[in-house]
């Protein structure tokens, strides 16, 4: 199971040692995306989440280890990467084409 806070906000009480987050941002030409749609989904392209990113393009999801695809979706185009996550933060940046 799968759900994000507020994106932005600290990992204050979070458990870092028992939790994997993926958070990262999304960026095009070289500027960060707000209000683009970041979807995350299993290793068959199953949908499991989805959030919409911050000012600053944030965005974070709680999820099991393991491998998944992260898909954005905003007016100015779209964007995949595929991240291998562990427990504790995985950081990505998910560039838009």
């Amino acid at each position: 199971m799968c759900g994000a806070p507020k994106q932005g906000t600290g990992l204050e009480g979070v458990d870092l040692t028992t939790q994997t987050v993926i958070q990262g941002q999304v960026w095009h030409d070289g500027a960060p995306v707000a209000g683009a749609y970041v979807r995350l989904l299993d290793t068959t392209d199953e949908f499991t989440a989805e959030v919409v990113t911050s000012p600053e393009g944030e965005f974070r999801f709680f999820a099991a280890p393991g491998q998944w695809k992260l898909r954005t979706l905003a007016p100015v185009g779209r964007g995949e990467r595929v991240i291998s996550a562990e427990v504790g933060i995985n950081e990505t940046t998910v560039a838009i084409d």
